[in-house]
């Protein structure tokens, strides 16, 4: 069983085609492919997905395989006649077959044809397509051809489509195309974008700017406040009194979007994801094929992109960028369609690891995509994944060196170096213990993304799959939260809000956030310090907050108000009992405060005092009302403290994953949002912060699949040496 699990990762490295089902929005039927047992090889790819429907169901006995052809088998055999050395599928080399179907060492073929020889040395043919000059990764300008004929082809694909009927429609794939080596020239603009579906009810009226005060789109905001307690003495004044605002964006966009087509609720659950109608998303993936994801990273790599290709709607626009020493475009941001999501599949089943890594070659070209675009979806982000050094950009830092600043890798339109603020969050994936976590996390950062660590090779697919779980479920945009001062003699004295930029007024009467985009249910909280005077009255009216943003769906501007915060003001107060919820979130705002202390402590070589910072953050957690009353978000705190603590017990268990584990669970609390880092996508795990149902679906999803796969199990397997386990709740 070894010998074959070592073939299957070798042949899953070297391009075997990934054919994945159809989903409720298809638009033309899949290919009718005969079932065949499944090899080790084909047990890694999403063959052996469910074809009735985008919902995961139970694994069946029989799924669609995937055999090389006979003719494939000979060719292996055959000898190169350049170099004279035996053609042999898994041994590393790629192999290129010509239309006068002889066969040769794609790199030796390639170095001949790269100095004139445009003919074959056996047969002296002349060729029409040379591994050199092959057909471009990127279709031709304007809409993307309906057909996959363009894109490069492989010879697993071949075996495939060699075995459908005459009279398919795609039985022409069986001419060949190369795969290039050295991709064409791009354009110098990258405005080829394929055009939006305008009958789309957010196109038809994204003119529109009214501002709604009282309709469905204003109601998918909530807004509730707390004060630490609800009475004080009338005689004393309170320098640093502390109200807690808490948003939810509800899921009532989606239905109220719904009720505008009129379609029923039962059309907009979350099982159906593609079907909901949402605000659509261009979405580009930055991927990282330098030599060191050869082989099981690469086939994952696949796997992953192949179930983000899967679960994006037709509306929703994908484009791809490879980096490994330079970064290239695989093709233009293109409609999920069918023959879009099969373009694409084919694309990325293309990639070959080899090379050094450029990240910011990739993240360049990956904002250009961005900036060049003729139209754009109301949603738009970038995925980043490496799983090494930018050996290009980044000059290496000892450990008494200042630490590099990775913000110059941004273009100035993601790290808002343009005065334009956050525009395309970046969200990193740094993969295995030799990425540059650092890096990633800056990156993310300044860019209003997210930052994951995937310590596992079998999260790979689970991380991506609670990531765009959330971009697909974006209900409130560009949301800005406005509080201000009731009370004449009040001022702000703090806005706490983690990452997201606050500012507060000159006269201190007024603060500002900046949220941005919030997925469906997820929640925001925010602790407002306020000086409260005393007085003479039996209240006093503290704050109010005033929430503004846009509706993605509609480009509908909408804003809510809450009521006015205050207080009771009796000098027979009696017993003062603090509120649960300001003392849980004052409680995450200190565990995440630990965390970037003990982070600076173990950056500057002094371990022992980052661990001492933790275990005193835990201590203090203990003693408030949340541990007392067993409050889950305490209880997750402490485990992950404590498991940071593990994670610092040497400079090489730190450097190999308590750095990112770290800088994760710093990207998740400052943002209050989920990402994935050691066993948070595993349903027994404690720290599953932030994660919204639609991230919880989908990420259901993603395992169902995995855990239908014979081959799933053999996955679970760590890219670390180290693996502790979370404290027992």
């Amino acid at each position: 069983m070894g010998s074959k699990w070592k073939k299957a990762k070798v042949a899953l490295g070297l391009n075997l085609c990934m054919f994945v089902p159809r989903t409720l929005d298809d638009d033309s039927p899949p290919h009718p492919v005969v079932s065949e047992r499944l090899s080790d090889a084909a047990l890694l790819s999403p063959a052996n997905w469910s074809t009735s429907s985008s919902r995961p169901t139970t694994p069946v006995s029989s799924f669609h395989g995937l055999k090389l052809s006979k003719s494939s088998s000979k060719s292996s055999k055959q000898t190169c006649s350049i170099c004279l050395t035996k053609m042999k599928q898994g041994s590393g080399h790629a192999i290129f077959t010509a239309e006068c179907s002889h066969s040769f060492h794609f790199h030796c073929i390639a170095s001949n044809v790269k100095h004139g020889n445009q003919i074959c040395p056996v047969c002296r043919a002349k060729w029409k397509e040379i591994p050199l000059f092959g057909p471009s990764l990127d279709p031709i300008q304007g809409r993307v051809s309906p057909s996959p004929i363009n894109w490069p082809q492989n010879d697993a694909l071949m075996a495939v489509v060699h075995r459908l009927p005459l009279s398919h429609p795609h039985r022409d794939l069986n001419r060949r195309h190369v795969v290039p080596l050295y991709q064409a020239s791009e354009p110098d603009i990258f405005d080829d974008d394929e055009s939006l579906n305008h009958q789309h009810p957010f196109s038809e009226r994204n003119t529109c700017n009214k501002n709604t005060e009282d309709t469905d789109a204003a109601r998918a905001m909530e807004i509730k406040t707390f004060p630490e307690v609800s009475a004080v003495p009338g005689s004393k004044t309170y320098s640093n009194f502390t109200v807690l605002v808490h948003l939810k964006a509800t899921a009532a966009a989606a239905a109220a979007a719904a009720k505008r087509q009129n379609l029923s609720r039962n059309q907009t659950n979350l099982a159906q994801i593609s079907q909901t109608p949402r605000a659509p998303v261009d979405l580009v993936t930055v991927l990282d094929v330098s030599g060191s994801m050869a082989g099981t990273k690469l086939a994952l790599l696949k796997r992953a992109m192949g179930f983000v290709i899967q679960n994006l709607g037709s509306n929703d626009r994908l484009s791809v960028i490879a980096f490994s020493s330079t970064a290239r475009r695989l093709f233009p941001l293109c409609r999920m369609t069918y023959s879009g999501r099969q373009q694409a599949l084919q694309a990325v089943n293309s990639l070959v690891a080899n090379g050094g890594t450029n990240i910011a070659e990739g993240l360049r070209k990956g904002a250009k995509i961005m900036e060049d675009r003729k139209e754009k979806n109301p949603v738009a982000s970038i995925i980043l994944l490496s799983d090494g050094q930018d050996n290009y950009t980044v000059n290496g830092s000892g450990t008494n060196q200042p630490q590099p600043n990775y913000q110059f890798l941004l273009p100035t339109s993601i790290s808002g170096g343009d005065n334009s603020g956050f525009q395309i969050p970046v969200h990193a994936f740094g993969f295995g213990a030799d990425h540059d976590a650092s890096l990633m996390h800056s990156v993310s950062e300044t860019s209003g993304g997210t930052f994951s660590f995937i310590e596992t090779e079998a999260v790979l697919q689970d991380a991506f799959a609670q990531c765009i779980g959330g971009l697909l479920s974006v209900v409130v945009q560009e949301l800005q939260v406005g509080i201000e001062c009731i009370h004449p003699n009040l001022n702000l004295v703090s806005l706490k809000a983690g990452s997201y930029p606050s500012r507060l007024m000159a006269d201190g009467h007024k603060g500002l956030i900046d949220v941005g985009d919030l997925y469906a249910d997820e929640e925001r909280d925010f602790l407002v310090s306020v000086n409260v005077p005393a007085t003479s009255g039996n209240e006093t009216s503290l704050i109010k907050v005033k929430c503004v943003y846009k509706d993605p769906f509609t480009q509908e501007t909408a804003t809510l108000e809450s009521e006015g915060v205050k207080i009771e003001r009796t000098e027979n107060v009696g017993q003062v009992v603090m509120s649960l919820e300001v003392d849980r979130q004052r409680n995450r705002l200190q565990a995440a405060e630990a965390m970037a202390q003990a982070s600076g402590a173990a950056e500057q070589g002094d371990l022992s005092r980052a661990v001492l910072i933790l275990e005193n953050c835990r201590k203090m957690l203990s003693e408030t009302v949340s541990a007392k009353s067993h409050d889950r978000l305490c209880v997750a705190l402490d485990a992950e403290l404590k498991e940071m603590q593990e994670r610092m017990a040497s400079r090489h268990v730190y450097e190999a994953s308590g750095r990112a584990y770290i800088l994760s669970g710093l990207s998740s609390h400052s943002w209050q949002r989920a990402t994935a880092r050691g066993d948070s996508t595993d349903r027994s795990s404690l720290v599953q912060a932030y994660q919204t149902p639609s991230m919880a679906e989908m990420l259901t999803r993603s395992q169902a699949m995995l855990l239908g796969s014979p081959s799933g199990q053999r996955l679970l397997q760590p890219l670390l040496p180290y693996r502790s386990q979370p404290s027992p709740r």
